[in-house]
């Protein structure tokens, strides 16, 4: 059995764009290649859209042309709901967009982001993740009707047309938010590389506001080089094969 180790930017748009290129760099060299993921935010905390950035744009749709992945995560990544549950309120700093919508919602909000992504890239999207991997009821049933082969939450990716879950085990993510949680991702992060080299299939996301701490690129520089030893870098979409 072939073990993958399957990489992703988040909140990829033109909000953090001196990141995301400091990121992809940090990847393509950990890697040795560009088999990882961005996932686009079409309109970031509706300050940065896409639709506005044609050079940003341009950007995306060369780094698709050279094999990275495309996903839709969400709209404004926000979560504008006035009722907030455990995880929206303690676990995501208001990012939990899709956490508390209702399907109509999440529908609207996944057409209209999907478009403005595929415009960009110039194809269609290889699949969606949920803000902080948080999604409703409703959303779910978006996603499904949505076409998706692909989806994501923190325990798992499936397929969501049958149902199908691909791959399990926790991502493993940074925190940069506050001293605790950077010691508290810092400390999931070095449990993992202990523990996860069994699983077949391990996930490894970074953020960016993870380039600003010194200590969380040490960790994910050493998370990688422990992970590429034993897994092959891989694309989201080898798991339908």
């Amino acid at each position: 059995m072939t073990r993958r180790l399957l990489a992703s930017i988040h909140d990829v748009g033109p909000r953090f764009e001196a990141q995301i290129d400091a990121l992809t760099d940090r990847l393509t060299d950990l890697l040795g290649c560009r088999r990882f993921a961005m996932l686009v935010v079409p309109d970031h905390w509706d300050e940065a859209p896409l639709s506005a950035s044609p050079a940003f744009a341009a950007k995306l749709r060369s780094w698709a042309d050279d094999d990275v992945e495309m996903f839709l995560h969400g709209w404004r990544h926000r979560d504008d709901s006035s009722d907030k549950g455990f995880a929206q309120r303690h676990m995501t700093a208001g990012e939990g967009e899709f956490a508390g919508l209702s399907k109509v919602e999440a529908a609207a909000r996944i057409a209209d982001g999907r478009k403005v992504v595929e415009d960009a890239i110039g194809r269609p999207v290889t699949g969606f993740v949920a803000p902080a991997w948080l999604y409703s009821p409703g959303a779910i049933e978006a996603v499904q009707e949505a076409g998706f082969a692909l989806a994501e939450d923190h325990m798992k990716v499936w397929n969501p047309q049958k149902d199908q879950v691909l791959a399990r085990g926790p991502v493993i993510t940074w925190a940069s938010r506050s001293p605790a949680r950077i010691r508290s991702s810092l400390m999931f992060s070095g449990l993992a590389r202990a523990v996860l080299p069994i699983m077949p299939t391990v996930r490894i996301a970074v953020h960016p506001g993870d380039v600003a701490v010194p200590a969380l690129l040490d960790s994910i520089d050493a998370t990688f080089r422990r992970f590429t030893r034993t897994h092959a870098p891989s694309r989201y979409a080898d798991l339908l094969r």
